[in-house]
C-alpha cells in the first residue's frame, strides 16, 4: 500500500472516565486519503480482501478502546519514509490474524489522542519494510 500526503481521514472517538489519561477523546484515523480509500475498498474485494477489512475494523475498535494496544517498535528499526512523510516520533504494531500487521502512531495532547493508521501489511511484507 503506498504511502500520500499527510491529510488525516478520522473515522471513530470514544471518551472514557478513569485515570490520568483516560478523559481523554480516543481518534481513529488514517495517514492519508490514499490509505483510508484502501481500506474501503476492502470492504469490496474478494472474501480474503473483506476478512481483512474486518481484521482491521476490529484493530480500529481496539485502538478506540485503548490507543496503547499495540507493541511499541524501538526507534533504530523505524523506515524512514514513515519519520519524512508522517513526522513521527512513536510507532506501534498491532498483530491482526492470518500474520498482517498493522502499523500506526499516536498523537496526542491534553485533550485527545488519536491512532494513526500508517499501513497494515502481511508478516512477509512486514519483514521487508523493517529490514528483518
Amino acid at each position: 500500500m503506498a504511502l500520500g500526503s499527510k491529510r488525516n481521514c478520522k473515522i471513530g472517538r470514544q471518551t472514557t472516565g478513569g485515570g490520568l489519561n483516560e478523559n481523554r477523546i480516543k481518534l481513529v484515523g488514517f495517514g492519508d486519503g490514499p490509505i483510508y480509500k484502501a481500506f474501503q475498498n476492502l470492504k469490496s474485494g474478494k472474501f480474503e480482501e473483506k476478512e481483512l477489512a474486518l481484521f482491521i475494523q476490529r484493530a480500529i475498535d481496539d485502538l478506540k478502546a485503548n490507543p496503547f494496544i499495540g507493541v511499541p517498535i524501538p526507534h533504530k528499526l523505524w523506515p524512514v519514509v514513515y519519520i519524512r512523510k508522517f513526522s513521527i516520533n512513536n510507532l506501534r504494531k498491532y498483530n491482526l490474524p492470518n500474520g498482517w500487521r498493522l502499523i500506526y502512531t499516536l498523537k496526542a495532547n491534553e485533550v485527545e489522542i488519536v491512532s494513526i493508521i500508517l499501513e497494515w501489511f502481511s508478516h512477509k511484507e512486514y519483514e521487508r519494510r523493517f529490514n528483518y
